[in-house]
């Protein structure tokens, strides 16, 4: 690409110095015979001639190697600055990308955060309610068992009660009859005041 490049530059300067050189000596044979009036302006054909054929060979050589360079060199400019904005272009799509996924995982890091928030509470309102529940059973518990205490303590005292009832009873209906019962007679005795304390401590 180089040896291309400086061999059209070459071909280019060449023409260049030819043509600069025709230009250079046409003014000596134009102006080596001074004319007055008009003629004075106007080239003579045997300098206009070659100075066409000059401008010609350099135009065409500029046309068939010039340009194309010229062109190459624009065309790849163009290529270049569009590859710049298809890249600025891909970056700003890539950086908006990357934004929407920050986003993205910031909303889904606050949700998260917030369900974890609400599980912890409903997992302490849960043990809450079991500590109570719990608690409340063993104080029904406890209840129950006193209210048991008290009821076999209740029932144990109504029978020493009437166990000594009874037997001042018995000693009192001995003394009011004056003669000692018999056993059967005691134990009527005993029936009767035990049933009668009993619907006594029923009322």
């Amino acid at each position: 690409m180089n040896t291309y490049t400086n061999k059209v530059q070459g071909l280019i300067g060449t023409a260049a110095v030819s043509a600069a050189t025709v230009v250079a000596t046409c003014p000596v044979y134009a102006f080596a015979a001074e004319e007055g009036g008009i003629g004075a302006i106007l080239p003579k054909m045997n300098e206009f001639i070659p100075m066409l054929v000059a401008f010609i060979i350099l135009w065409i050589i500029l046309a068939k190697f010039g340009w194309p360079i010229f062109d190459g060199m624009l065309e790849k400019r163009e290529s270049t600055i569009r590859n710049d904005l298809k890249n600025a272009e891909e970056a700003r799509m890539e950086s908006e990308r990357i934004l929407a996924e920050y986003k993205q995982q910031l909303a889904e890091a606050k949700a998260e955060a917030s369900q974890i928030v609400a599980n912890a509470k409903k997992a302490g309102e849960d043990v809450k309610a079991d500590i109570t529940a719990k608690a409340q059973v063993e104080a029904d518990g406890m209840i129950e068992k006193a209210r048991a205490a008290i009821e076999a303590e209740k029932k144990a005292a109504i029978a020493d009660l009437q166990g000594s009832v009874a037997d001042i009873s018995v000693e009192v209906a001995s003394k009011v009859i004056g003669t000692d019962l018999s056993d059967d007679e005691h134990r009527a005795i005993i029936k009767r005041y035990v049933e009668e304390v009993g619907s006594f401590n029923a009322n």
